[in-house]
C-alpha cells in the first residue's frame, strides 16, 4: 500500500503512519518536518519519472511506501500520477486543506464558485486568459510562473482586478499580500507561494451556487440581434453567430479577438462561453456600445480602440479571431490575425469581391481554409394572421484553421 498524506496547510502527518514505512518520498521541506523511522529510505522529489522508479520497487518487494504533499494531493497533486502508474487501488490518500482553501479562508471568501488554474509546470498564458474572464480565480503556480510573471501578464488589461498572494501557508513565516498585478510584477516573490488568487474584488463573493465551479454555459447562444445594441441592423445576424462561434471553439483559457467589432456580439458571446475576448473597433460609440453589451451580459471584454492591423501589434497572441467589417484594409487585417492564431481564423464579408484576397490571405498564412455562403429567410407576420419567409442579407464566412491545432489539438 502506499500511504499519500497531505500536509503543508495543516498539521503534519501523524506519527503512525510514518511507523514501519520502508521509503518515504516527498519533498525537501515536507521530510525535514519529521521524524522518519531509522530504518525507511527517504528520496527527494525533484523530477517526477525517478521518484515513481523508486516507488515501484519497494511496491514489487510489497514493502510500505509513505508519500508526504502538500494540502490535497488529489487536487492538482501527486495521487493522478500513482492512480496511473500503481492503480487507485494500492493508494491510501489521507488529505489536508489545500491551498486554495487555506487562501480564500484568509480573505474571508467561499470559493465553490472560483476557476482554478495550475501554471505549475505548464504554459502561463491559460492562466492568465483564465483570470482575464472570470472574477474570482486561484493560480497554482510554479518557477518561473509565479505571481511576478502573472501580474505582468495581467498589469495592461486587469481592470478593477487584485492579486492576493499567499506564502508558506500553514508555516510560522505564512503571508496573505494583496497587491496589484503591477506591484506584483515589480517584486521577487521567492519560492515559499502558496497560490495566487486574482479577485475582481466587486464581484468576489457571488450568488448562491446549486453547482460548484465556474457559471455554467450560458443554456443558449447566438443570442438574438435585439440582445445587444447596435447601430443601423450593424451586427453579425444570429445565424451567422452560431456558425462563427462553432468555428471559433471558444472555451476558458482562450484569448479571442473579435477584429472590427461593432457591437461586439461575437466577442460577447464567447466570452459567455468562459473565454478572454479582447475587441478591437475603430470608432468611439462602437467601443462604448462594445462595453455597454458586455456589461449588460455580465461578461469582461477588453476593448481595444484602434484600427486594425495597426491596433493588433500590441496585443498577446490569440487562439481564436473572428474578423469582422470588409473595407479595403481587409487583406491586411486577415493575413496579421491569421499569422498569430494558434488554432483558427473567422472572416465575415458582405462583399463577394472581399472574398479571394481574405481565402489568399488565410491560406498564405499556411492555415487550411474552407467557407460558405450563408442565406436565411426568417418567418416574418403578414396581415391576415399569415405568415411569409423575409430574406435576410446573404453573408460570406470563410475560416482558416491551423493544420496542427487539427491534428493534435491545442493542449491547455
Amino acid at each position: 500500500m502506499i500511504t499519500v498524506v497531505g500536509t503543508g496547510t495543516g498539521a503534519p502527518p501523524p506519527e503512525d503512519v510514518l511507523t514501519g514505512a520502508g521509503l518515504v518520498v516527498g519533498g525537501r521541506r515536507h521530510l525535514d518536518a519529521v521524524r522518519l523511522p531509522g530504518t525507511a529510505e527517504r528520496v527527494v522529489l525533484g523530477p517526477l519519472a525517478p521518484a515513481l522508479d523508486t516507488v515501484a520497487q519497494y511496491v514489487a518487494k510489497e514493502r510500505p511506501v509513505v508519500v508526504l504533499a502538500s494540502g490535497d494531493p488529489g487536487f492538482f497533486g501527486i495521487v493522478r500520477a500513482l492512480a496511473e502508474r500503481f492503480g487507485p487501488k494500492r493508494l491510501d490518500v489521507r488529505p489536508g486543506v489545500s491551498s486554495v482553501a487555506a487562501a480564500f479562508a484568509r480573505v474571508g471568501l467561499p470559493w465553490d464558485d472560483a476557476v482554478v488554474a495550475s501554471a505549475h509546470g505548464r504554459d502561463l498564458r491559460t492562466a492568465v486568459n483564465v483570470c482575464r474572464a472570470h472574477p474570482k480565480v486561484a493560480v497554482l503556480t510554479g518557477p518561473g510562473t509565479g505571481p511576478a510573471e502573472l501580474g505582468a501578464a495581467l498589469a495592461a488589461d486587469s481592470g478593477s482586478r487584485v492579486l492576493v498572494v499567499a506564502s508558506a501557508l500553514g508555516s510560522a513565516e505564512e503571508r496573505v499580500e494583496r497587491v496589484t498585478p503591477a506591484e506584483a510584477a515589480a517584486r521577487d516573490w521567492g519560492t515559499a507561494v502558496s497560490v495566487v488568487l486574482c479577485l475582481d474584488e466587486a464581484r468576489a463573493l457571488g450568488p448562491v451556487r446549486a453547482v460548484a465551479g465556474p457559471l455554467a454555459r450560458p443554456a443558449g447562444w447566438a443570442l438574438d440581434e435585439a440582445e445587444f445594441a447596435h447601430r443601423d441592423s450593424m451586427i453579425t445576424k444570429f445565424e451567422v453567430r452560431a456558425l462563427a462561434l462553432a468555428r471559433l471553439g471558444p472555451r476558458p483559457g482562450d484569448l479571442v479577438w473579435d477584429v472590427g467589432a461593432g457591437s461586439g456580439s461575437v466577442g460577447v458571446e464567447c466570452a459567455r462561453l468562459g473565454a478572454a475576448v479582447t475587441a478591437v473597433e475603430k470608432t468611439a460609440d462602437g467601443v462604448q456600445r462594445i462595453r455597454a453589451n458586455a456589461a449588460a451580459h455580465g461578461v469582461d471584454v477588453r476593448v481595444v480602440h484602434g484600427v486594425a492591423p495597426g491596433a493588433l501589434s500590441g496585443l498577446d497572441d490569440p487562439d481564436a479571431v473572428f474578423v469582422g467589417g470588409g473595407g479595403r484594409e481587409l487583406p491586411a487585417v486577415v493575413t496579421a490575425c491569421a499569422r498569430r492564431a494558434r488554432r483558427s481564423v473567422v472572416v465575415a464579408m458582405a462583399a463577394l469581391d472581399r472574398v479571394p484576397a481574405a481565402r489568399t490571405a488565410l491560406l498564405d498564412a499556411g492555415l487550411e481554409c474552407d467557407g460558405v455562403l450563408l442565406q436565411s429567410s426568417r418567418l416574418a407576420p403578414l396581415p391576415g394572421d399569415v405568415t411569409r419567409l423575409a430574406a435576410t442579407n446573404p453573408v460570406f464566412l470563410l475560416w482558416g484553421v491551423r493544420p496542427a491545432a487539427r491534428d493534435e489539438g491545442v493542449v491547455q
